[in-house]
């Protein structure tokens, strides 16, 4: 039997709302991968829709935890970061990519900062050139349009897309450094909505649509970054996974739907796990 993968998940934690921490830990260790979380802030719930949240942030501490793993010689199969609230966390995490970094596993990105066109009312333009100096050291960027398109200096361009177009963001994307990228909420037209993988070393492009569920749901980004990291640490290439991700990803947004389940406290992804 092999050894267990094992992965540093970098994100904040919110006791209400799936996303983030409260996404990856479960779907990862239902794939059979250990997960080790580094929290980056501690949230009531998380900030898409609710108001009053409590938050702590955990900045001063991650240097320092990280650094108490790499005593105690622990070796990941990848680092998987996602949200971070600030330039000076994304400074820290850049030296938790080189402490970490071997030449065979995976540093897997989500530039969680954007989306629908605009910025987080969090973020400004420092933290979209700090998120690019992050991606040079990242093998795999999993950014959605709006991210995508911010991190490349270019105006944000509404739905739906042509290949041509999405390859020249995918190719530029990699041109800043990872090897692969798979750019979610791509569509050729109204009915369907998935993600592309482009993967650099081929110089090929593969889109994977699915039916388009109408609305928006919170954390989907993070369940497909997640649904996405697990097929590749269980032998499964770009485009196989990507597929996994969009199907899977699809089916807990479905879920939600016909349950009635509030948007704001994100997807119903619990049900999939079996799958």
């Amino acid at each position: 039997m092999k050894p267990l993968q094992r992965v540093a998940a970098i994100h904040d934690l919110s006791g209400f709302g799936k996303c983030s921490l409260t996404v990856a830990l479960p779907i990862l260790s239902a794939a059979g991968i250990e997960t080790c979380p580094l929290p980056t802030a501690t949230l009531s719930t998380h900030t898409g829709g609710f108001e009053g949240f409590t938050f702590h942030d955990l900045t001063d501490d991650m240097e320092a935890y990280a650094q108490h793993w790499q005593s105690l010689d622990i070796h990941f199969a990848a680092i998987y970061s996602g949200f971070l609230g600030s330039a000076r966390q994304v400074a820290v995490v850049e030296k938790i990519y080189d402490m970490f970094k071997t030449p065979d596993n995976l540093i897997l990105m989500d530039p969680a900062m954007a989306d629908n066109g605009k910025l987080y009312s969090v973020f400004d333009m420092d933290m979209v050139q700090n998120m690019v100096r992050l991606a040079a050291k990242a093998d795999l960027l999993v950014p959605n349009m709006t991210e995508a398109a911010l991190m490349l200096g270019e105006p944000y361009q509404e739905l739906p897309y042509t290949k041509e177009y999405v390859y020249h963001i995918a190719r530029g994307l990699s041109d800043l450094g990872p090897k692969q990228v798979v750019i979610t909420g791509v569509t050729g037209d109204e009915a369907h909505l998935g993600a592309a993988c482009y993967d650099r070393a081929t110089d090929t492009m593969l889109w994977q649509l699915c039916d388009r569920v109408s609305g928006y749901f919170h954390g989907t980004g993070d369940v497909f970054a997640s649904f996405l990291l697990a097929a590749l640490l269980n032998g499964r290439d770009l485009s196989q996974a990507t597929r996994l991700a969009v199907d899977l990803t699809q089916e807990a947004i479905l879920r939600t739907v016909s349950r009635g389940t509030p948007r704001r406290e994100g997807v119903d992804f619990e049900g999939v796990l079996p799958d």
